[in-house]
């Protein structure tokens, strides 16, 4: 219980220290504005493109559904990951060398190759269950009788 309590006001000094530095540091107009942008772009963006996901993923057969989510998993990381890229943050007209390449191509091919690997899952998957002549088998209880 101690070490509980411990932990506890660390990680509240902890935040006091950030909050600190956030306001001593930072425009907090700016900060706050951005915060409040990141909210609305998670609740207005992001939950509605996972809820979608999850409701077109319902059409996909059971066996195949574990593969799907897996690649939008690493699709949606990625992308996420890679956008501020895309979009050039930080790209200066007069630093040529700072994001030299064709970052939204470049996410392009990563994306690709992810859903390439999705669909030779599902193939190797598919095979695997005909050649053991289940068909799926593996997923649906055997009848009883």
């Amino acid at each position: 219980m101690k070490t509980r309590i411990a932990m506890y006001a660390a990680g509240l000094a902890l935040m006091a220290w950030g909050v600190r530095g956030v306001v001593l540091n930072v425009n907090v107009a700016g900060w706050a504005l951005w915060f409040a942008g990141a909210a609305v772009t998670h609740d207005g963006v992001l939950v509605p493109l996972v809820l979608v996901a999850g409701l077109l993923i319902g059409v996909v057969p059971v066996a195949y559904r574990p593969i799907v989510r897996a690649a939008l998993i690493c699709a949606g990381c990625t992308a996420l990951y890679a956008l501020p890229l895309v979009l050039g943050y930080g790209r200066r007209a007069d630093t040529p060398s700072q994001l030299p390449l064709p970052y939204g191509r470049n996410l392009g091919i990563v994306v690709g190759a992810i859903a390439a690997a999705a669909v030779l899952a599902a193939l190797a998957r598919l095979l695997t269950d005909r050649r053991g002549g289940r068909a799926g088998a593996a997923r649906r209880p055997e009848p009883s009788g």
